[in-house]
């Protein structure tokens, strides 16, 4: 009889050197979770994750802030080490490409003479929108953030208050629901969807929220959407620590010139793509049509 292989590792399941691998492995996460979850909730960070998700909008404003905090030293010691884990530092560097793309659209704007409307439709905090704005003046902009958790609506008032930046809102709003995409307003001319897609495995859904997204846009309006092309701790990610609906985080992978394609079926014209520095996140460029009516020829 021909031995059946396992779909993840390839390796014949009847082997015992296989199944120990296996075992030794599940025993490995069962450790380190035990471990985060007792000793590591020393670290803010880490107690924060197991309070919200460690995917939560509430956990990535703490990551953009990249100040240890926790109980003790010890706790503070253990922050550090998971501030500095190579997905925080790949994301942050996400965070400096997103503000530089949103300041060049802010500028491009204000030469053409046109006000810049701004929304995040998944924005947590949006801790870094409401720095952009500080950084580039508020003349002629005008900024959404919108999200599900209400945690991170208020966390996103406080933090606008404390910068003393006025020309940003926050609201109620789900990226994946086109009726409550079509209640953004006014009508945005820069869009921003950042770290959203890559938590979730429905394509369909991603589909639908660009077209709604698109569908909102004001004509010639850009679009910035993130990727996450690749990640050296899935394995250990989807197996010790949970999302925001206490569930294993998982994620997927994906080629950036995936999300280009999506843009491009969305009616988006991809402008282009970066990289950061760790190869981890990529953001896409990309804008709706100036023009209306038909294709041209």
């Amino acid at each position: 009889m021909q031995a059946t292989s396992n779909p993840t590792t390839n390796i014949p399941a009847n082997i015992p050197a296989a199944k120990e691998a296996r075992v030794s492995r599940a025993l490995k996460w069962r450790a380190l979770s035990l471990v985060m979850r007792t000793a590591g909730r020393l670290s803010d960070g880490i107690a924060l994750g197991y309070r919200r998700g460690f995917d939560s909008g509430d956990m990535l404003d703490y990551v953009y802030e990249d100040r240890a905090r926790g109980k003790l030293l010890v706790g503070r010691l253990i922050d550090r080490v998971y501030l500095d884990s190579i997905g925080w530092r790949g994301i942050r560097n996400r965070r400096e490409l997103l503000k530089r793309l949103v300041r060049e659209e802010i500028a491009r704007n204000r030469a053409a003479g046109r006000d810049t409307h701004v929304v995040d439709v998944a924005s947590g905090p949006g801790r870094y929108l409401i720095e952009v704005l500080r950084e580039c003046g508020q003349r002629g902009v005008s900024a959404l953030c919108r999200d599900v958790s209400a945690t991170g609506i208020r966390r996103g008032r406080q933090i606008a208050d404390e910068l003393g930046v006025t020309a940003v809102r926050h609201e109620r709003g789900d990226a994946f629901d086109p009726a409550s995409i079509a209640t953004i307003s006014p009508k945005p001319n820069v869009i921003i969807v950042s770290g959203l897609y890559e938590l979730f495995l429905d394509r369909t859904k991603i589909a639908r929220s660009l077209s709604a997204l698109h569908d909102v846009a004001a004509p010639g309006a850009s679009i910035i959407v993130t990727t996450q092309p690749s990640h050296p701790q899935l394995d250990m990610i989807a197996n010790v620590l949970p999302n925001r609906d206490g569930l294993p985080w998982i994620m997927e992978c994906r080629p950036v010139e995936l999300t280009e394609q999506w843009l491009r079926e969305a009616g988006f014209e991809v402008v282009g793509s970066e990289t950061e520095k760790w190869g981890l996140f990529a953001v896409t460029l990309a804008r709706k049509r100036a023009w209306l009516g038909f294709p041209k020829a």
